[in-house]
């Protein structure tokens, strides 16, 4: 997107230096990366980030309305049903893809949008390792909203501690030693001492949660939610407390919010970067041009059950009881902008924001993908796509 450095790094590109990319990121995580990452990190002018950046902003501020609030509280399924919401969401994801409009110019389109955490440890480690191993432009910046690394990690260790010691915070989630984000978990804590815990290890006694660490009983006061509910479904496994239940404990993410701002939101936003989107319950009829269309379940992850150009006969078959969990969106077509050996490739760009005082905008992560879907998992047996970093001048 920025034709000099662009350029640049594609003329002085060898694989030697990617091997190289790889063993540091490797070097840094202490293991290897579990997912393809990307031989090229993306330029981006600063002036598109700020679009995409204030973009989000915006969607965010029309979901956090005492109306949307009110008509958001049949997203959360009953059994999930957390105590002790709090006023705004802490961490949140705002999905782009890039178009061209009429006039030529490349505009930011909403993919998706989460109130759930993301890569925040690995993601600015990725992009500070680009930058290292590659030997880019020092001046180029990864962090948003005047950011400098110290003043990120003290940023995120307040949104993830908040007043706690860091051995009485963990990171949930299942099975964590087998997640694909494990680099993330290490890194998180490398960063700020939160070790990531199995859900089923924990232990509950009264009000209380407990783990074991290093061979204590350790008190639990804060938890950093990295648990997909779907897959706890999905994979059926009983937590060892009720989510309903009144636990003594903060929520650094909390798991209402996963349902509250989700695809389920979409329908409800008024903005130009938005595509059309119906509940496929309260449509009167399936379109006829059912290929200009992408169908998906409101709560999945990583892409899972997303059709995209489905036939009319896919949409009918979703039954009756279903269809209030499924949307239909208007298919965008993502413009390629990133420059490669392979052709141009598309690039879908994640502004990252953490909501304390403010709501900011703190990190960018990319994935670049020429397959029909984004995500890592859909881009297989291929060069130049995978995760990526986004560097603004």
């Amino acid at each position: 997107m920025i034709p000099e450095q662009r350029a640049r790094f594609n003329a002085g590109f060898t694989p030697e230096k990617y091997r190289s990319f790889l063993t540091r990121l490797e070097a840094a995580c202490g293991i290897p990366v579990a997912f393809r990452n990307c031989e090229t990190p993306c330029f981006f002018p600063a002036s598109l980030i700020d679009r995409m950046s204030r973009d989000g902003c915006d969607l965010i501020r029309q979901l956090n309305t005492p109306e949307y609030r009110a008509i958001s509280r049949q997203a959360v399924p009953p059994k999930f049903d957390v105590p002790g919401e709090p006023d705004h969401p802490l961490f949140l994801q705002v999905d782009f893809g890039l178009v061209r409009e009429p006039s030529g110019e490349i505009a930011p389109k909403l993919v998706e949008i989460q109130a759930f955490p993301s890569l925040y440890a690995y993601q600015p480690t990725l992009s500070s390792v680009y930058v290292d191993a590659y030997g880019l432009d020092g001046n180029l910046q990864h962090l948003l909203s005047g950011l400098d690394p110290e003043g990120y990690r003290r940023l995120l260790g307040r949104a993830i501690l908040g007043a706690y010691d860091p051995e009485n915070v963990i990171l949930m989630e299942i099975d964590p030693l087998h997640q694909k984000t494990l680099a993330d978990f290490l890194l998180t804590e490398k960063m700020l001492g939160v070790r990531a815990i199995s859900i089923t290890a924990i232990q509950k006694e009264g009000r209380r949660l407990y783990y074991q660490r290093d061979g204590r009983r350790v008190p639990i006061r804060r938890i950093y939610n990295r648990t997909i509910v779907d897959e706890l479904e999905r994979r059926n496994i009983a937590p060892p407390f009720d989510f309903r239940e009144d636990l003594d404990v903060e929520w650094a993410g909390h798991p209402n919010d996963y349902f509250r701002i989700s695809k389920f939101s979409i329908p409800y936003l008024r903005h130009p970067s938005v595509p059309q989107t119906w509940f496929l319950d309260r449509l009167d009829s399936i379109p006829p041009n059912t290929e200009n269309y992408v169908l998906k379940p409101l709560f999945s992850f990583a892409g899972l059950g997303v059709r995209i150009g489905p036939t009319r006969e896919e949409v009918a078959a979703i039954p009756a009881e279903q269809r209030h969990d499924y949307i239909l969106q208007e298919r965008v077509d993502f413009e390629p902008v990133i420059e490669t050996p392979f052709g141009k490739t598309r690039a879908e760009i994640r502004i990252m924001y953490i909501w304390l005082e403010e709501l900011r905008p703190v990190s960018l992560l990319v994935r670049m993908g020429r397959g029909a879907m984004m995500g890592v998992d859909h881009n297989k047996n291929m060069e130049w796509v995978g995760a990526s970093a986004g560097l603004c001048e």
